[in-house]
Order: C-alpha cells, then structure tokens, then sequence
C-alpha cells in the first residue's frame, strides 16, 4: 500500500503506484490538520460573512447568498452541472493516479473537506472502483472542472464506474463494496472539483512516458552509429565539459558505457575518408542532452504540484484559532501547461532527430556501403523504405503536436475566468506523442540492428549485441519482403516496456 505523505510524497512512488497499482491512504499524521480545517469551514458555514463556495454561488454568481439549510443542496448541485465532460474515457491507472492526487492535495489541510470524504477515496482506491471520467472539456482553470466532477460524481453514488474491466453504476459499486456514498458539507463539492489532478496526473504520465523513451533513444541511436560506422569522437568527455550543459555530459557519458567494447567502432579509426558524421549521430548529446535538461525541468515542477493545494478558496487555520479563509487562484494550471508543453518539446525533439537517423540508414548515399534501404536484395524487394515513410509521418505529426497549449488562453464563465491555461488537452496530448515516438524508435531499433548485421563479422559492442539479441528474440532479420506492420508493433512493444533499455543494461 502507497502511504501518501502531503508535501512530501516523491515522483518514484507516484510512478509505481500508476503502474502496479494497489491501495492507497493518507498518512495518518495528516488527519489532524484535516479536521481542523473542515472545522474552520462548518464554522464559517454557520456564519453571516460571505465565504465564497461556503455560503454563495460559484464563479459569476459568487455574489448570490445561500442558506446554510441549501449548503448539501449547493454542493451537490455543483457535482452534477460540472459533469460535461465529453469524449473518450480516461484510462483506469492515470484515473487512480488523478484520485491519489486529489487525496495528497485534500491531506495539506487546506481544503476543509472531512475526513469521510477522504476516506471513500482510500476505499475506492482499496476496492479497485475507479469513476469513468471523459478526458474532454477543461480548459486549466478554474481547475478541471468537468473531469474531476465526473470523479467527484461517484463520490456521490452518480455517474458509473469501472469496477474489474466493466462499468457499473457508482452507486451499486460502491454498495457491493461495503461502500457509502458521502453527503457532500459546505465547501466539500468544491474542495473535489477545483484543482489540476486532472492536468497533473496526464502531465506525469507523459514525463513518466518521455524518460523511459530517452534511455531507449539512446540505446537506439549507439546501434545507429555503430551500423553507418560512425565515429564515437563525437563523445568524448572533454567536448561535453567545456559545453558544461548537465543534460548533454550524461547523454554523452551514457553512449560511451553503451558502445565501449564495439570491434566496428575499432575497425575503421584508423584510415576513414569521411571527417565528420551528420549531426543525427554526431550531435545527439547535444539534442537529446537538451531533450533531457528539459525532461529534468519539468519533472521538479510536477513533483511540486503533485504535492500542491489547488483548490479555492483555502483554509490557513494556523493564522487565527478559528481559521482564515481567503480566495486566490491555485487552481490556475498555468505550471502543468508550461510543463506539458516543454515535455511535448522534448518528444518532438527526441522523435525528430531518431527520424533523419532512420533517414541517413536507409540511404545508400550516406549509409557508408549499407545496401538501399537495408534489404539484401534491392529492387526486387523494398526492405525498409515504407518504414522510413511511416516515421517521417509519426515525426511531422509530432512536430505539430508540439505547438504550444499554453499561449492560447480564451474567457469562458461569462469573463470571470478570462484567462486560462489549457493545461488538461496540453497534457493529454503527450501520450499520442509517446506513442508516435514509440513507433519511431521501433523502426530504429529495426533498421540499426539491420543495419549493424551487415557489418558481419564485425561486432558491436557487448551492451548493444544483447540488445540487438532482444530484438530478434522479437523480429528476426528481414532477408526478403514481408508484412512488416506486425513486427513494427512489436518492436515498439520492446521500446514501450523498456525490455530494450534492461537488455542494454544486463549486459
């Protein structure tokens, strides 16, 4: 069981938690500032001063007064107006991230929901009932509004869930788990739909996506060179220091343990016409090192905001014995859109120059001796020039992908909220990035072990040969036209779980 820690709860647990799933609960030292919280809001609730979303309407209507006897009626209310979301369903682990999420922002203490409302989202979590949440209709402010009132909705027994791969109605799920829906008290409806784990949660999943693609682009490209023999002196550690970019001296360090052993990079050191390599070998410290810093940049502020309170308004019950509530705008995603956008960036980037090396093997021109498009017989057989197609069409859609979300902000609420971050559809669009790259290095893995075959009996080095092996444990070496689609997905399949990057690593 993942034991959340508010402010506290690390990017590595949070991973492990989306892909191995399984319970998990706040810290129990959290309770205590919950509870102080939610009693500075009943406070309030009871009180004649206007506290927004405690005793009011919401966004334009901040201004109409409600009735403490209307307060389950307001909240409730909110849960079902907000449930527009529209489109394809969110899938059920980053859904389970968005609910660990929520639970980590409501345990700061600042949000004055109680401890029930807490507790069902541990149940939740523990009887594997997951709410249907489409990914479609938030704008990054005032939070995600519409997803995560689809989420809140289960809360309340409305809506369905997804309970062992089918859907069911909230409210029979959560009987059948021994399971009540809560009543929702002043501010709780808020306090669950105001905020990003929404945006964050598809933003991580991106970041988690693009770190596991970059040690695999890595991995890739070092069989690249090795099969267009090219030179590794591009590599070498004092170029990268007087660079002192971080990103680019790991990158370069990580290539020179990846090629060091290879009997094709030595035979050709000496008496080598060619001067210098194309920059898709030679300069993949420096794009896929800055693809890295990048990478880096944006996972310290989605740690942070994972860890974050971003609802409204906020309960600072240390400031004064009965609390202090005040409106702000935490719920703003401008963070994660910045983040997201800086991640699409980084795959764009990591994509595009995998491509010109797909490019470079397949070209007789510049392939130094491979055969057209890496097939034994040429003419006769195509060997791996649709293949090359297919990752030039992945590459300019991910180029298009990578136009920023955050620059286009539009007024909605009746111009109350009149600036948004477009953070949610910034981050949802990382995993069709993902996958496109994916592919892209597939097709790679395929050409360069293609490619690293004709150099028999020269071989490379002992990380790479057991990635290589990995590889055709999978697709084994194209000697004349096939259906290739198959293994392309296969190959990707290699990249995607990492088995590529672990054979690299055991050898």
């Amino acid at each position: 069981m993942l034991t959340l820690r508010p402010g506290g709860t690390t990017l590595a647990d949070l991973e492990s938690f989306w892909r191995a799933g399984g319970p998990a609960r706040l810290d129990p030292a959290a309770q205590a500032g919950v509870a102080r919280a939610a009693e500075a809001v009943a406070a309030a609730a009871g009180g004649e001063a206007p506290v927004y979303g405690v005793n009011t309407g919401f966004g334009k209507l901040a201004s109409v007064r409600i009735a403490q006897a209307d307060t389950e009626t307001l909240q409730r209310n909110l849960i079902l107006s907000h449930c527009c979301g529209v489109g394809a369903e969110l899938d059920v682990p980053t859904t389970r991230l968005m609910l660990a999420l929520k639970l980590l922002s409501l345990g700061r203490g600042a949000s004055g929901v109680r401890a029930e409302v807490t507790a069902l989202i541990e149940g939740m979590l523990a009887a594997g009932i997951t709410p249907a949440v489409p990914v479609q209709g938030s704008v990054g402010a005032s939070g995600d509004l519409a997803p995560l009132a689809h989420m809140a909705a289960a809360l309340i027994g409305v809506g369905e869930v997804i309970v062992a791969g089918a859907r069911r109605p909230a409210a029979e799920a959560l009987a059948a788990a021994g399971l009540a829906p809560v009543v929702l008290g002043p501010k709780e409806g808020l306090a669950l739909i105001n905020g990003t784990q929404f945006s964050t949660a598809l933003a991580l999943t991106g970041l988690w996506q693009a770190q596991a693609l970059l040690e695999a682009s890595l991995v890739t490209a070092c069989l690249s060179t090795d099969a267009i023999m090219g030179s590794d002196a591009p590599l070498d550690e004092g170029i990268h220091a007087l660079r002192g970019q971080p990103g680019q001296i790991a990158v370069a360090a990580r290539m020179r343990a990846l090629m060091a052993g290879s009997a094709i990079r030595e035979s050709h050191r000496e008496g080598d016409a060619r001067v210098q390599d194309p920059y898709c070998i030679r300069c993949v410290p420096q794009v896929v090192g800055a693809a890295a810093d990048l990478i880096g940049f944006a996972a310290r502020t989605l740690e942070i905001e994972a860890n974050a309170v971003t609802d409204n308004p906020l309960v600072l019950p240390h400031d004064t014995p009965s609390g202090r509530i005040l409106s702000g705008g935490n719920f703003h995603g401008e963070p994660v859109a910045f983040a997201a956008d800086i991640l699409a960036l980084a795959l764009a980037e990591i994509g595009a120059i995998a491509q010109r090396r797909v490019a470079l093997m397949v070209d007789p021109a510049l392939s130094h001796d491979l055969p057209p498009f890496l097939t034994p017989r040429p003419g006769l057989n195509s060997g791996y020039m649709i293949a090359e197609v297919t990752t030039a069409a992945l590459m300019s859609e991910n180029k298009h992908l990578a136009t920023p979300c955050s620059t286009d902000s539009t007024p909605t609420s009746a111009n109350q909220e009149d600036h948004v971050s477009m953070a949610a559809h910034g981050a949802r669009r990382l995993g069709r990035m993902a996958d496109n790259l994916t592919v892209i290095l597939g097709v790679e893995a395929l050409c360069a072990a293609q490619g690293v075959e004709f150099r028999a009996p020269l071989r490379t080095s002992p990380r790479l040969a057991a990635a290589l092996a990995a590889l055709r444990a999978e697709v084994p070496r194209l000697e004349a036209d096939r259906l290739l689609a198959p293994e392309i997905e296969r190959a990707a399949a290699l990249v995607r779980s990492g088995a590529l990057v672990r054979a690299a690593e055991v050898a």
